[in-house]
């Protein structure tokens, strides 16, 4: 992923402060010898501890995949991006020139994180990562704990493997035209208010907040 220094995150708060909103990502697994690379939809919990760049926990199917490709290379990529409109190129235009010179561009927020993977087998262990998962999607309640050999969910255990993904490093981009002229990024700013339809006013914040924080 290519980010230029004005896409580039202001500090890791600003990577942390999002990913910690975001629990939905792609996992990209290398195949094994022979194989193409496996990319693996997912919901996830990311905790900010331990190490340096945090932990991921998620769970997957025995059977899937994936697993395989794992016991030949544990590194892992998870990627996220959200936040995510096209900008119109008449919306771009600089400040004289004819709208339909303008460029169309997109704007997104993505964070990518390298990670080593940890398979979870151990009953106990998967419980208590299923359960904290669900404490993270649903802090209201309303299901039943996971405990092995325990109704409703005990019998389901051997059907899964929990994954521990160890953050190692961390790439993060907030590409929302840092770089164009102030009159430019004013104009985008109003049409996408204007606009207002899927992602709009999210991404219109993320401008709104990068250009105040210099």
């Amino acid at each position: 992923m290519l980010i230029h220094p004005w896409d580039a995150a202001r500090d890791e708060q600003e990577w942390r402060g999002w990913l910690t909103r975001h629990d939905f990502g792609h996992l990209a697994v290398n195949g094994a010898p022979g194989e193409p690379p496996w990319v693996q939809p997912t919901h996830f919990r990311y905790d900010p501890e331990p190490g340096p760049f945090g932990r991921v926990i998620t769970h997957l199917a025995r059977p899937n995949p994936l697993w395989r490709a794992l016991e030949t290379n544990p590194t892992v990529l998870l990627s996220v991006i959200d936040d995510y409109v096209h900008v119109p190129g008449h919306w771009t235009a600089p400040e004289g020139a004819p709208a339909e010179h303008g460029t169309p561009t997109s704007y997104y927020t993505a964070v990518q994180l390298r990670c080593t993977a940890h398979p979870v087998d151990a009953a106990e262990e998967k419980a208590a990562l299923l359960n904290r998962q669900v404490a993270h999607f649903q802090p209201e309640g309303g299901t039943a704990a996971v405990a092995p050999g325990g109704a409703p969910f005990g019998r389901l255990l051997s059907g899964i493997r929990g994954l521990e993904l160890e953050v190692v490093d961390v790439r993060a981009k907030f590409k929302y035209a840092g770089n164009k002229p102030q009159e430019v990024q004013d104009r985008v700013s109003a049409r996408l208010a204007e606009r207002a339809g899927p992602g709009d006013l999210r991404a219109r914040a993320h401008q709104q907040r990068r250009r105040t924080n210099g």
